[in-house]
């Protein structure tokens, strides 16, 4: 009996569980990417011993792929001697791997999976607990298949009412980041509810869990619902019940979206938020549409729209970046992808793009870039004299089309 969390840890052990305990867990799936496989193969080497078994490993190249520089390319070939070592079979290269994840079946409601990147926790929107640990933690998952954790205390997030046009599930993450601040769920599983999250569609969940990080959570959860069950189902996934049962929540934060607007997280901090109308009409240099944020079917979708017949100006770097092969895919058979080269846009392959600040669009001195990606800390996307504005994918298209920030309401 407890919140989501409760019930994944209490169903891994079969006894019941409570916030606050320290418990040991069988990890189902271990993931790491170009970044952090490196050093996971070192710690797994200092370990002493084998895998434990390969088959729960997960290894994805997204942050810079392809290889942008000798050193990267370096690290990723002694990734893949790694994998081709070890017979790993879950290797991809087909997009961010928080996306590829649940695409290719890794995140089921009820497993508990770590990653190592920090925005692993955008897995609960399935019911999973997901979470970001160090390279030292996924080396010690290779070695023994198992973790550590301390329970967390649930804050609960009850959203209700309808967005209004223009409005969209990122602006609330923003406005929920805004009120909480980028430490007031520190540790805490920061879990959603109420009947404009029955409403929600699964990639639209996900932007909500994957940016608890941004507010300290430990990890975001969804109860499952249709919503779960019919995407599983359709894909020929394992669909189990994960909802909370008399749940105790340490703190319930209320919400109505209906009078919420456009919002904006203002450099150099995600909790440094603001309603678009505040800057509207500063100039800026770039805009990025993508990430494990928003890089989705359901965010392509509103940018085509948007730019479907339209002209943006030369001048002003307009990047977009599909999550996955399969986003990209599906935006190519629906159009979008000719509306956006067609308009002036650049496509690129997906993966991470510039959202790292490492390829792929990084951002000069004295450069503002508005992005629908989860964080704008200074040099996150290249020069640390640069400014990074964080929206939702409308304002960001609404801003490609005039070169400054835009309220997505006067162009849709």
């Amino acid at each position: 009996m407890g919140t989501v969390a409760e019930e994944i840890f209490s169903k891994k052990l079969s006894r019941d569980v409570s916030a606050g305990e320290i418990v040991l867990v069988d990890i189902d799936v271990t993931m790491s990417h170009d970044n952090t496989t490196p050093l996971a193969i070192k710690a797994l080497r200092n370990t002493g011993k084998p895998l434990y078994d390969k088959n729960r490993i997960v290894v994805i190249f997204d942050h810079v792929q392809p290889p942008a520089s000798v050193e990267s390319a370096t690290l990723q070939k002694e990734v893949l001697e790694f994998v081709k070592k070890e017979g790993i079979k879950n290797f991809f290269r087909e997009g961010i791997c928080h996306q590829v994840l649940v695409e290719k079946g890794f995140v089921i409601p009820g497993r508990v999976i770590i990653g190592g990147d920090s925005h692993t926790c955008t897995y609960g929107a399935l019911g999973a607990f997901g979470t970001g640990v160090g390279s030292t933690d996924i080396g010690v998952s290779y070695a023994t298949g198992k973790n550590w954790f301390r329970v967390p205390e649930t804050f609960y997030f009850d959203v209700n009412g309808s967005f209004a046009k223009g409005v969209y599930p990122k602006d609330l993450i923003l406005k929920i980041i805004g009120k909480v601040g980028a430490r007031g769920a520190t540790y805490k599983a920061c879990e959603f509810g109420g009947e404009t999250i029955e409403n929600m569609a699964l990639g639209n969940r996900l932007t909500l869990t994957n940016m608890a990080i941004e507010m300290g959570g430990k990890t975001g959860l969804i109860k499952t619902d249709k919503v779960t069950e019919s995407f599983l189902k359709s894909r020929g996934y394992p669909y189990t019940e994960i909802v909370p049962n008399d749940p105790n929540y340490e703190k319930v934060f209320e919400f109505d979206v209906d009078d919420l607007t456009p919002q904006l997280a203002v450099s150099p901090r995600v909790d440094n938020v603001y309603p678009v109308e505040k800057y509207a009409g500063t100039e800026v240099d770039e805009v990025f549409i993508g990430t494990c944020t928003n890089g989705r079917i359901e965010d392509l979708e509103i940018a085509a729209r948007m730019f479907k017949g339209k002209k943006l100006s030369p001048l002003l770097k307009t990047i977009i970046v599909p999550a996955s092969n399969e986003v990209y895919f599906e935006a190519m058979n629906r159009g979008y992808i000719k509306i956006f080269m067609d308009a002036g846009a650049m496509v690129c392959n997906p993966g991470c793009g510039p959202c790292i600040g490492r390829h792929q669009g990084v951002i000069a001195p004295g450069d503002r870039a508005l992005t629908t990606m989860n964080r704008n800390f200074i040099g996150r996307m290249g020069s640390d004299k640069g400014e990074i504005i964080i929206a939702s994918p409308a304002t960001a298209a609404a801003t490609a089309l005039t070169g400054k920030i835009t309220d997505p309401r006067e162009v849709i």
